[in-house]
């Protein structure tokens, strides 16, 4: 019966563990989309133009299911990042029938000046911290990263 109740109490702590993770990674991510507005593009868009600079070229359906929208919601997108210069479509090697999405060099431009700021932030946020402090933190983003490899594994 103790081991019974020491499990429940661990699964209570684990819980608490995940709703207080989930919750810092949400505020954290939210302090940093705020620098995302330099680049001058809504938040679909910067998001549809990541899958295609940090993943490589996706045919249209693809980028739809990895940003989690309908098609004809993707091609309104898309054709906004096309008139923009952000996006190219190309001729699929494989299949000559085929298009593939791909960003151009002002848009992978954008996505890695981005990325900077928003490290800057970070970094600045991080500055404030003791030694200790950020040993923890640097095993703890280790940890993450590892569940991380190991949930996209499974």
């Amino acid at each position: 019966m103790g081991c019974a109740m020491g499990a429940r109490a661990g699964e209570g702590a684990t819980r608490e563990l995940a709703v207080r993770l989930h919750s810092a990674a949400l505020h954290l991510l939210r302090r940093l989309r705020r620098e995302d507005a330099a680049a001058g593009l809504s938040p679909a868009r910067l998001s549809a133009l990541s899958v295609l600079v940090f993943g490589g070229p996706r045919s249209l359906g693809e980028l739809a299911v990895a940003e989690q929208v309908a098609p004809p919601t993707m091609s309104r997108l898309v054709a906004a990042l096309e008139r923009e210069g952000l996006v190219t479509r190309e001729v699929d090697a494989a299949d000559r029938r085929s298009i593939r999405l791909a960003a151009t060099a002002a848009g992978r431009r954008i996505l890695e000046e981005g990325r900077e700021r928003r490290v800057r932030r970070l970094e600045s946020m991080l500055a404030g911290l003791g030694a200790g402090d950020l040993e923890a933190l640097s095993a703890a983003t280790a940890l993450l990263e590892r569940l991380l490899t190991e949930d996209a594994a499974r």
